[in-house]
C-alpha cells in the first residue's frame, strides 16, 4: 500500500508539474500562439484519472498505517491534499476548459481564462508536490 500511495501520487504530480514549468513560457503568448500551444494537451484528461487513484491509495495507506499515528496522519494529509487538487481543478481549471471548449474556441475574455487555467495548474503542482512528500514521509516511518 505504501508503494502504491507513493508511486501513484508521484505520477499524479507529473502533469501539474509540467504545466507549472511551462507557465512562464506560455503566460505571455499571443492569442493565436497560445491556442495552438494548448492543443498539445489534447488527451491529457487520461492523466487526471491518477488523482482519484492517488486519493484512494492514500486513504488505503492511512488505514494500513493506523497503528502508527504519525504515518497515518501523513497519509491523511496526502489524501486531503489530493482532494484539494480536485477541488481547485473543478472550481478554476475546468470552467476555463468549458468556456473555451478545451481551448478550441477563443472567447473575448480568453486572457483571464488563460490566467485562471495556468495559475490553477501552478497551485495544483505545489499542492500535489506536498501530497507526494506526505505520502513519501508516511512510507518512510
Amino acid at each position: 500500500m505504501r508503494f502504491l500511495a507513493v508511486i501513484i501520487t508521484g505520477l499524479a504530480f507529473a502533469a501539474p508539474a509540467a504545466h507549472a514549468f511551462a507557465l512562464l513560457n506560455k503566460i505571455g503568448m499571443a492569442k493565436a500562439d497560445y491556442f495552438i500551444a494548448q492543443q498539445a494537451y489534447t488527451g491529457w484528461w487520461v492523466v487526471g484519472l491518477l488523482l482519484p487513484l492517488a486519493l484512494l491509495a492514500n486513504i488505503g495507506n492511512a488505514v494500513a498505517l493506523r497503528a502508527d499515528g504519525t504515518a497515518m496522519m501523513l497519509s491523511v494529509a496526502a489524501a486531503a491534499l489530493i482532494a484539494l487538487n480536485l477541488v481547485i481543478f473543478m472550481v478554476f481549471t475546468q470552467p476555463a476548459n468549458a468556456a473555451t471548449e478545451n481551448w478550441t474556441v477563443q472567447p473575448e475574455n480568453w486572457e483571464s481564462l488563460r490566467a485562471q487555467w495556468e495559475y490553477s495548474h501552478a497551485v495544483n503542482a505545489a499542492v500535489t508536490l506536498l501530497a507526494f512528500c506526505s505520502a513519501k514521509l508516511a512510507s518512510l516511518r
